[in-house]
């Protein structure tokens, strides 16, 4: 998720000493920081540990190190860019030279080299410089991965986060998960499952980002740490945002959000607001996940998270156009901004994703190419989950347009690739759009006799008649399904006719026992 010590054991050696006074004051600083950065504010965990880095330079470089690279992780769980960068620079000052100027920086063996690398490797990714940061990171990556202990395991995944390699990143924290379980004292344990259902997150493996998450919040519980239990229900916030209800991301989120807004914890508080605004979407509120999303990925201070927010831009900007937003020139500079990183290697099915949203934005003379080129791209990388939004979305495209046959062929890819990733959510809503576009669905509604209230609604119908009775107007339904309203308002009075009922309410009192959740918009990032 973020940044991690690079082999040292925080857990090992933040205990509280018999006698406190014995302790030197840098100590000390780094005993509480280090307390504060699992269970407390991380402003303050980073101020001390960055006090206690730069106080024990003289005295004990390893464990100033230590500090260092610990207020850096304080520093990204906050959003504090500016913290970060300071934060790394403490790791190889310059010395002072004797006249009181900057010297070169001290040493120039191979631990002092390591540091260098180490420091401007993860500086270089702050700064978008990719190809920079795999050379100097990839020779320590290589380093770490093959180490026994769970905390240097456990860096080498985040390096691999940090560089965009998530294939890596999960085989190395799976190791580091299997080395952790063995520790008779599993101080890693909880931290190492955030990452790991994260990174699975990440390449939208969600049944298991799911089940490691889960098994991190029973692992924080046994050894208290707050800060790590927020992350770990922002991740769970976001898997079930595509395959659970909107309780339960409400549930996760909530308690993300209170730990986050208490401790300053930035990086958990992005990632769960994008999990409120990825729910919304799913279940056909573009509208409340546009408004959810404009202060995150916009400039100003509740924009997210500086190495997240990014990542949240295109469900943004699905969220505006079937929103109905008019797409001015925020959403152009947005899109920019991600095609910009995009290209960076961070993320290898981010330049899938920018055609897509260039797609969706584009006129109708651009848009089919923009679509299949989309597709194209999503073919060279393993990314189940992006390459059905897109097959999603460009079948809705057609269906837009009254090119039904052609919609069903990408809406049937949509279900299968849903289907396989987990993404129940947008099962349900590709099987919807399939519907619309003529076709048996695979997910079929259920009544509890053949019967039953929804026997006789077409699947139009039955689209209009659940976005009603869960309170949606003619305009708005109109808006999600591409119609007219004066379509809705035909087919409201034939509902009407063949279910015996006179009014919205009544309506809703009839269908509720029996409607499942029928989804009519959007996709996710």
């Amino acid at each position: 998720m973020g940044h991690e010590a690079t082999g040292t054991d925080p857990g090992q050696r933040d205990a509280p000493p018999a006698r406190a006074e014995q302790l030197p004051p840098a100590h000390e600083e780094m005993t509480l920081g280090l307390r504060l950065l699992r269970d407390g504010p991380v402003s303050d965990a980073h101020n001390l540990l960055l006090l206690a880095s730069r106080t024990l330079r003289t005295t004990d470089v390893a464990r100033s190190r230590e500090a260092g690279v610990q207020a850096s992780l304080a520093a990204w769980s906050g959003g504090d860019r500016e913290g970060y960068l300071s934060a790394l620079d403490a790791l190889c000052p310059p010395a002072v030279a004797p006249d009181g100027g900057r010297d070169e920086e001290d040493g120039h063996g191979p631990v002092e080299s390591f540091w260098r690398a180490y420091r401007d490797g993860m500086r270089s990714t702050l700064h978008g410089d990719f190809d920079r940061a795999n050379v100097l990171l990839g020779p320590i990556l290589n380093v770490l991965k093959t180490q026994q202990e769970a905390s240097r395991l456990l860096s080498a995944g985040t390096i691999a986060l940090m560089l965009g390699d998530l294939a890596a990143a999960r085989q190395v924290l799976g190791l580091a998960l299997a080395t952790a379980r063995s520790d008779p004292a599993p101080t890693f344990l909880p931290r190492i499952l955030e990452h790991l259902s994260y990174a699975e997150l990440r390449e939208g493996r969600y049944h298991q980002a799911r089940v490691h998450a889960e098994a991190g919040l029973e692992a924080a519980a046994e050894h208290p740490q707050s800060n790590v239990t927020a992350g770990l229900s922002a991740v769970l916030a976001l898997a079930a945002s595509i395959a659970g209800d909107p309780a339960v991301v409400a549930t996760h989120a909530q308690s993300a959000l209170h730990i986050a807004h208490a401790h300053g914890l930035s990086q958990a508080r992005t990632l769960a607001e994008w999990a409120r605004a990825r729910a919304d979407l799913g279940h056909g509120n573009p509208e409340h996940a546009a408004a959810r999303l404009a202060p995150l990925v916009r400039a100003g201070p509740r924009q997210g998270h500086f190495g997240l927010w990014m990542m949240a831009v295109p469900c943004y900007v699905e969220a505006a156009v079937l929103a109905g937003h008019d797409v001015d020139a925020d959403v152009e500079h947005l899109i920019g901004q991600y095609a910009r990183w995009a290209s960076l290697g961070a993320d290898p099915q981010a330049p899938a994703v920018v055609l897509r949203c260039r797609a969706m934005v584009a006129g109708n003379e651009h848009s089919e190419g923009l679509f299949t080129a989309a597709l194209a791209r999503h073919e060279k990388v393993d990314s189940p989950y992006e390459h059905a939004r897109t097959h999603l979305a460009y079948g809705m495209w057609l269906r837009r347009r009254r090119r039904p046959v052609e919609a069903r062929t990408q809406l049937r890819r949509a279900v299968m690739g849903f289907d396989q990733c987990g993404a129940d959510v947008w099962t349900e809503q590709a099987d919807a759009e399939l519907r619309a576009a003529g076709e048996t669905p695979t997910v079929v509604p259920t009544p509890r006799s053949g019967t039953g209230p929804l026997t006789p609604l077409t699947p139009q119908q039955l689209r209009i008649a659940h976005s009603v009775a869960q309170g949606a107007t003619n305009r708005e339904v109109a808006r999600q399904l591409s119609i007219s309203t004066r379509t809705v308002e035909y087919h409201l009075r034939n509902i009407f006719t063949q279910l015996g009922v006179r009014s919205r309410v009544a309506l809703a009192r009839h269908l509720e026992p029996d409607l499942p959740p029928v989804h009519t918009g959007g996709q996710l990032p």
